[in-house]
């Protein structure tokens, strides 16, 4: 590990220390560990994805009244301050700006394979079991109902639709969760989706016995 990474890692950590527990460090460990095991069948600079993954949610638009300008601005600043090149600087706030899935509606800007290794490794902890305890973590931390069979999914939201959204925590599922599977973008990151998309569909089913009373 290089020093610019440890430095990131401390400054994350530190960045980080009283944020949502879905949107803290160790949801960004995760995703850079992900990263890092992705990247293991793909040719990218390593670097690169380091710094994405690290540094992809440093200030979330969500917890900022939706300003998208302030992670990248966070990131730029530190990484100028690590003395980081100015064209992984450039990489790594791209992959900041087009990680999100900011909507089903909405069309990527940028694209690179280092934006593929990090965007499924961040995509990977949206679903499964940690994915389901992320979603009720942030439903709870908005005070979100879990679910009302009376508010139905809403599949055609535009970006600042999805930005306001206040719909049940299940209806996520429908509108972001259950969709990343089939948007993955490597090899490696499809193989894992799958059977974390598969532990959402039983825990759905699951789920709607036990709220309807099903035994």
């Amino acid at each position: 590990m290089n020093s610019v990474v440890e430095n990131t890692i401390a400054f994350v950590k530190e960045q980080l220390k009283n944020a949502e527990g879905g949107h803290d460090w160790f949801h960004i460990e995760r995703v850079y560990k992900n990263s890092l095991l992705i990247a293991q069948t793909e040719k990218c600079d390593i670097e690169i994805v380091s710094l994405g993954a690290l540094l992809h949610d440093i200030a979330d638009s969500k917890f900022y009244n939706g300003n998208e300008e302030v992670g990248p601005k966070v990131a730029r600043d530190f990484l100028k301050s690590q003395k980081v090149k100015e064209s992984t600087i450039e990489h790594v706030i791209k992959i900041i700006e087009n990680i999100s899935f900011k909507g089903g509606n909405e069309t990527q800007k940028f694209s690179s394979k280092e934006l593929d290794v990090v965007q499924d490794a961040d995509r990977l902890d949206a679903i499964g079991a940690v994915g389901i305890a992320r979603a009720f973590s942030y439903g709870g931390f908005k005070n979100r109902g879990m679910y009302d069979p009376e508010i139905k999914p809403n599949l055609k939201m535009t970006k600042e639709e999805y930005k306001k959204s206040t719909a049940p925590t299940i209806n996520h599922f429908y509108e972001k969760l259950l969709l990343l599977k089939d948007r993955m973008n490597t090899t490696t990151g499809k193989e894992i989706a799958a059977k974390r998309h598969q532990f959402m569909e039983l825990y759905l089913e699951q789920f709607y016995n036990e709220f309807n009373g099903v035994l």
